[in-house]
């Protein structure tokens, strides 16, 4: 096979789309066609990717960045009533059937070979699956499904080494299987209409695709002992679209300092303020990306400190000596992938666990998003003084460009699913 006919579908939330579009642009370059199925919000980092594009027609979506940022801001600092409406949208029963129906009814328009959803939406899942062909997850993160040696991403933990370290972990990973085999007795009434066997657990449905594709380093991770069709793939590093065409270069000649906090709304602005308040206290330089939901206007800065929507963090990276962020998965593995140690001040979602992983590696520092302006300036002093960050950062670097040159990339195991020779063994 040849010039294979692939469906993408996906869901913006932020920091899953620019992983998926890299994958989505490596396999077009391959001379594979990809169509995307996914709000409207994505079309045009779709196009910008060579893809064709589809807008779901019955699942709920977002037609505007400001919709988008609504809904997550509800959905992580609204009401209970307020996030239990977000959660209904879009992981309920009728959203459900309603992204399996989109997913289907694209594979079935037009011939396809194989399709690529979301892993953690299960309405998308159910699609692939029902579609009877090739079908791979994308997890856009660290690997997610309730499993032992990797604690809850929320929790920000690293694996229990006593032993009341290690009954913690055992007693929350059972909780968290309790809680997801008690939510498969609704999932599976709806898989019944797709004619799709029961799951045990919610995240079963991921073992009955063909691949689960972590966009992550194993090294980067904690060891776990996976189900066999979990694949990392490792990090994909592409900037955004949207990145770029701003002049982001600060004067001066201190030690260049990136900040990048999440590119979706998550109450960052105050973060922001506080870290362009410690850069100006300290003789560095530096560059703050908002991100799409911060204008800069908001954040004031001294002279020496450029504040821009956004910028292709991989040419900063390249002059950058730290990089704080609030540890998302994207902006820590650019970083390290770059050699460049992280202030990692995390606010939530898998934030966390990012941040549990880089200090493991030493190649970082974590505090809180809630820390002073004096306390953030001290970190990132810190991590400039002391060589062995950005010793451990340079050490993760080499392994991954190790893991790249040697291992399977997620568009090498799209083509093995679909029974194409991957480009790496041509």
């Amino acid at each position: 096979m040849d010039g294979a006919q692939l469906l993408m579908a996906v869901v913006d939330g932020g920091g899953t789309v620019p992983p998926a579009m890299g994958v989505a642009a490596e396999l077009g370059r391959r001379g594979h066609r990809v169509r995307v199925l996914g709000d409207p919000t994505v079309e045009a980092s779709a196009r910008a990717a060579g893809c064709e594009f589809l807008p779901w027609t019955t699942a709920p979506s977002f037609a505007t960045l400001a919709e988008q940022t609504a809904a997550l801001g509800a959905a992580e600092h609204g009401s209970p009533r307020a996030r239990m409406r977000v959660v209904t949208r879009f992981a309920g029963g009728p959203a459900i059937r309603a992204f399996a129906d989109d997913v289907l009814a694209a594979t079935r328009a037009q011939p396809t070979d194989g399709v690529l959803v979301e892993a953690m939406l299960p309405g998308l899942v159910i699609g692939a699956e029902a579609s009877g062909l090739p079908a791979a997850g994308l997890m856009a993160n660290l690997y997610v499904p309730p499993t032992r040696g990797l604690p809850p991403m929320s929790t920000g933990w690293s694996p229990g080494r006593t032993p009341v370290g290690r009954l913690r972990d055992t007693a929350v990973l059972g909780a968290a299987r309790l809680a997801t085999r008690g939510a498969a007795r609704p999932l599976n009434r709806i898989r019944a209409e797709y004619g799709l066997a029961p799951v045990p657990d919610v995240f079963a449905q991921l073992d009955r695709l063909s691949r689960v594709l972590v966009m992550s380093s194993a090294a980067f991770d904690f060891p776990a002992t996976l189900p066999p069709n979990v694949r990392y793939v490792g990090p994909q590093t592409d900037d955004p679209d949207w990145a770029g065409g701003q002049d982001w270069r600060p004067d001066g000649d201190g030690p260049l300092v990136l900040v990048g906090m999440s590119s979706v709304y998550q109450r960052q602005a105050g973060v922001l303020r506080t870290v362009a308040q410690a850069l100006g206290s300290l003789p560095v330089r530096g560059v703050i990306t908002t991100g799409r939901a911060v204008a800069p206007d908001e954040v004031p800065a001294a002279a020496d400190i450029r504040v821009v929507r956004s910028a292709p963090h991989r040419e900063v990276l390249r002059e950058a000596s730290v990089v704080v962020t609030h540890a998302g998965h994207g902006t820590v593995l650019k970083s390290l992938a770059a050699g460049v140690p992280v202030v990692c001040l995390p606010m939530g979602r898998d934030q966390r666990a990012n941040a549990a992983r880089v200090v493991r590696l030493g190649a970082g520092v974590r505090v809180s998003p809630r820390a002073s302006a004096d306390r953030v300036a001290a970190a990132v002093r810190q991590v400039l003084a002391d060589p062995s960050f950005a010793s451990a950062a340079a050490r993760t670097a080499q392994v991954l460009a190790s893991e790249a040159a040697t291992h399977p990339s997620a568009a090498d195991e799209v083509e093995a699913m679909i029974g194409v020779t991957p480009a790496r063994s041509r």
